[in-house]
């Protein structure tokens, strides 16, 4: 079946990641983020240390370690945290990324754009908080 809007399994993962840490009272390791969000350890903690170099989260390595958030959730769109790992959204007229059309003018219209700025519209405007 085909999708519209997909995320990237890196940006599901980043998203789903944040949301659990900032529920958390305590730190959480990669077995328990990855376990929660049913991905494979090796991806959660490339992820995770994408997040750390960042500066989202904070990683304590050892038996008690695990990642604290180093912002407050309110501070944390959505966006911010799809764009660390997926680069900055940018609102282009054409899905193809071309300059022209061979066909003259997009047969999708403005569909590509204003699904883009909408997508980052709603990214920018929610922030962690929202989910704890």
């Amino acid at each position: 079946m085909s999708k519209i809007v997909t995320l990237s399994e890196a940006a599901s993962i980043a998203l789903h990641s944040m949301v659990l840490i900032a529920r958390s009272d305590t730190k959480l390791n990669v077995n328990q983020i990855s376990e929660a969000i049913e991905s494979s350890k090796h991806h959660v903690a490339k992820v995770m240390q994408r997040l750390a170099k960042e500066d989202f989260v904070a990683s304590n390595r050892g038996p008690s370690g695990g990642f604290v958030l180093k912002q407050e959730p309110e501070e944390i769109s959505l966006l911010m945290i799809y764009e660390a790992i997926e680069g900055k959204v940018a609102i282009q007229s054409c899905p193809g990324d071309k300059r022209t059309c061979i066909i003259g003018s997009c047969m999708l219209g403005d569909l590509s754009r204003n699904m883009t700025k909408e997508f980052k519209e709603y990214m920018e405007s929610h922030f962690l908080n929202e989910y704890i």
